[in-house]
């Protein structure tokens, strides 16, 4: 099942996504909606048969939200592939447990949401394509093969990179939390126990593909990047994890090239769907 939040004539909701182009409300969902989907995440309550109904609505007049607030600055995993760790330096880089940080909660933009340009303080705005894990369930200390069941879902993120000013400060929170620099969505996919967890990124800039790979190829697994995550640190229903991006980033290319205003991001990831950013000055 894929879940969305979006607004529809003034109104704030949230609901499932059918045949691709329909939303079935919440109310239509539960018998006792919880407020929001960051609740439906945390209480798990019993789902009714979905079915088209008078409420349905069409995707096309809703403006989509971002999925939810989590209850914590977004986790980040950095140099989960090689080919990006040798076009950002060289196999000595390639590290021997992963690399995290965070981004704040205040970057975080919707589909269809303008990335801010940060003109005055930035040159190096950067795009990263990425599958985010989203956590359902308290855990704490979970083994690797534990760390699945733990999963509520998966949707996208683009982690969006100011080079010089990660390069600056030494250290990545504030090159990664600009605001207006967090795209995220559109869709969250629900997770089933035991379903594939490959998935394909592509990430187009203009339209001309920059990222072409496979969740197949992390340094670290999904389940080993929750397991390592959870040990003496309480996940809570909600927390999400950028697990990383492919090679392709423009600071990567020759020569480099960063965004700039006008350019249009897509970030496509296989069963999800398309995350679509416009970049604008500030």
């Amino acid at each position: 099942m894929k879940w969305l939040s979006y607004s529809y004539k003034g109104q704030h909701n949230y609901g499932a996504l059918v045949n691709e182009n329909k939303i079935i409300p919440a109310q239509a969902i539960f018998q006792d909606p919880p407020a929001t989907l960051l609740d439906v995440i945390k209480e798990k309550p019993a789902v009714q048969d979905i079915k088209m109904t008078k409420e349905s609505i069409d995707l096309a007049d809703v403006e989509i939200q971002i999925p939810f607030m989590p209850p914590n600055n977004i986790i980040a995993v950095g140099k989960n592939y090689y080919n990006h760790v040798l076009e950002m330096g060289s196999k000595e880089d390639v590290p021997e447990h992963i690399l995290v940080f965070t981004k704040s909660t205040n970057s975080l933009l919707p589909h269809h949401g303008e990335i801010e340009l940060h003109q005055d303080i930035t040159k190096k705005l950067d795009y990263e394509g990425e599958l985010a894990v989203i956590i359902g369930e308290q855990i704490r200390d979970v083994s690797e093969s534990e760390a699945l069941s733990s999963v509520f879902g998966f949707t996208i993120l683009n982690d969006i990179t100011a080079r010089d000013l990660q390069k600056k400060h030494k250290q990545f929170y504030i090159g990664k939390s600009l605001d207006a620099s967090c795209p995220i969505g559109p869709y969250v996919l629900e997770y089933q126990p035991n379903e594939e967890t490959i998935f394909h990124i592509e990430t187009k800039v203009n339209g001309e593909v920059r990222q072409s790979d496979s969740t197949e190829k992390f340094i670290f697994n999904l389940a080993k990047i929750i397991s390592d995550l959870s040990k003496g640190h309480t996940l809570l229903p909600g927390d999400i994890i950028a697990t990383g991006t492919p090679s392709g980033v423009g600071s990567g290319m020759n020569p480099p090239t960063f965004l700039q205003d006008g350019d249009t991001v897509e970030i496509t990831i296989d069963k999800i769907g398309t995350l679509t950013n416009t970049v604008r000055k500030s």
